[in-house]
This record gives structure tokens, sequence and C-alpha cells, in this order.
């Protein structure tokens, strides 16, 4: 949430919840206090202070639960004066595999992995936060899906030559900027509705041999080989694989309609050639 920053602290006296105290922040003008969200006897600062909060702490690696969304939700409960709003940066992987098929964020969640369960779980409970007798807390999900920009483009697997599958037999995925969920964070701020779930993507609707490809033409370097989805599934770490085998194209119309966010970088060509730019 480091891109969202230097905007919210044009508006709002910015705390950062952070391990150890960080110089970057502090330049910014971020008040830091030091704690864990997995300890939650080190989070009593956490209590009452914040009029609004963004959650971008991920799960912890292991689990089908989010024990940090719950120590969280329990500081927070103890103040005399609740957040009026909060955003939770979650994953489109809630929905599992959707063969291909258009999203909404209507879709029942269906996670295929521990990993998205945990989201699951943390979604789960934010609602019923916001949902709690008395607590006037506006929750919004964000569902993201790949976030890139220019220091995070995955371009070492196109230099070890990993395979991807043959466009026939190809999944569906989905990409976000960076720059853009920042901003989606601080649209959701002032415009979410209580308890609403947003897909935060951009309108690129490509396979994800495509996305490597795009990726591959843009910084000069060779494509990767394609093979049957079975081959490429036997030669991929496992948790690359459980991102490969999910397929699903996410509806981003609630996000523009009621969010009213302009993307920055509408498709994940204009993202690239923002990077390729950069190096030049």
């Amino acid at each position: 949430m480091r891109r969202a920053l230097p905007q919210l602290v044009l508006r709002w006296h910015v705390l950062a919840l952070v391990r150890s105290r960080d110089p970057q922040l502090a330049a910014l003008g971020v008040t830091q206090i030091e704690g864990d969200l997995d300890q939650r006897n080190t989070l009593a600062r956490l209590t009452g202070v914040a009029d609004a909060v963004i959650h971008s702490a991920p799960p912890p690696p292991h689990g089908t639960s989010d024990p940090r969304t719950q120590n969280l939700i329990a500081i927070l409960r103890r103040g005399k004066s609740l957040p009026r709003q909060l955003v939770y940066i979650s994953t489109s992987g809630v929905y599992g595999d959707c063969g291909g098929a258009w999203v909404s964020e209507t879709r029942t969640p269906a996670a295929q992995s521990a990993r998205a369960a945990r989201r699951v779980d943390a979604e789960r409970r934010l609602r019923q936060f916001g949902r709690t007798r008395g607590c006037h807390c506006r929750v919004s999900i964000l569902r993201a899906p790949g976030i890139y920009a220019a220091d995070r483009l995955p371009l070492e697997r196109l230099h070890k030559g990993l395979p991807l599958m043959l466009h026939d037999e190809d999944s569906y995925t989905n990409h976000i900027h960076a720059d853009d969920l920042g901003r989606a964070c601080i649209a959701a701020l002032a415009r979410g509705l209580p308890n609403r779930a947003y897909n935060v993507n951009d309108d690129s609707a490509l396979a994800m041999g495509e996305w490597f490809d795009t990726l591959a033409n843009a910084f000069a370097l060779p494509r990767a080989p394609r093979l049957p989805r079975e081959e490429v599934r036997n030669a991929v770490p496992p948790m690359q694989w459980s991102f490969m085998n999910e397929s699903r194209r996410l509806d981003n119309t609630r996000m523009k309609r009621e969010l009213r966010l302009h993307l920055r970088y509408p498709t994940v060509a204009t993202g690239i050639l923002a990077a390729t730019l950069k190096e030049t």
C-alpha cells in the first residue's frame, strides 16, 4: 500500500502498523506503530486511534483461517469508537477455477487452495464485523488478481524458460497495476458501499500465455515454450501450478460504476509500456 501513501498523507494523518521502523515511511510523514498481527498483545496502541483502516496484511502461510485478521478485529472492537471505514485487499483466488467464465462479485467463493481459503476466512470475519449491531464501519473488500508494476514483473520465469500451456488448453488470467490498486483503495475509502466486494482488475482478458508473450516481446526475451497441459503440470513448481490451473475472467463493472475508478493503466499493454520506458 506504499503506492497509495503519497495521496493519503495529503488528506489524512496516516498511521502504519510496522514490525520495525522504516525510514522511508518516516520521510513521507507516516506515524509508525510497532506491533505484530501474529501477537495480539503487541497491538494495544491500535485501539480507538483510526477513523479508517486499510488492511493489506496477507494471512499466515499455513492453515485455512486468518488469525491476523481475527486479531485486528479484536483490537478494533476494544475502542470506544470504531473506524468508519475499513478496506481489505483480498484476492480473486477466492473464486477458484471458473473454467474461463466471466465472474462478477455475486459469484459464491469456491476457494480451491488453502491460500485462497485463508482469504475467504478473512473476508467472512470482516463482513461479520461490518454487520455487528451498533457498528457503523463500512467494510469494502477489494478482490485483486495478479498485481504488477515495473519492479514486480515475472521476467525471471521467462529467463528460466519454464513452459506454458498450449493456447487451446490455456487458462485466463487477470491483472491490476499496483498504482491502480492503490488508487482503488483510496476510492473505496471515499465511495465503497457497506459490506461490498469489488473486483479490482484492468480491462485485459488474456490467456496466461498471451500475458507472458507480451512481456517477452516488450523486453526482447525468448517466448516461453508451449506444452500440453499435463506436461506443464509436471514441469512447474506446485505453487505455480495452483495459479496456472485456475481460469476466470473478472468483470470490473462494479468497480467502475460504484468506486468511479478510472484506470491509469487500463490494459497490461499500457502498464508494460510504462515499465519499458522506465528502464530507458
